[in-house]
């Protein structure tokens, strides 16, 4: 899965960032770089949100491998 920021700057100088897969993940920041971490963190939180309801929006088989160690 590959996520887009998408970042602006409002007429009042904050920084408005969106994950435009994820409908509502949106952060303002003060900064450019602080918008878009807020929105990371974000949009981590709300993917393991939906992780643990059973509604994720992609494969999560394709991010994990699981290796086999110490099996008795």
């Amino acid at each position: 899965m590959h996520l887009t920021i998408e970042i602006e700057q409002e007429e009042d100088g904050r920084w408005l960032t969106e994950v435009p897969e994820i409908p509502g993940v949106m952060a303002y920041g003060k900064h450019r770089e602080e918008a878009i971490l807020k929105v990371q963190i974000l949009t981590l939180r709300v993917l393991a949100d939906k992780l643990e309801h059973g509604e994720v929006p992609f494969d999560v088989d394709t991010l994990f491998s699981v290796a086999a160690m110490g099996l008795n």
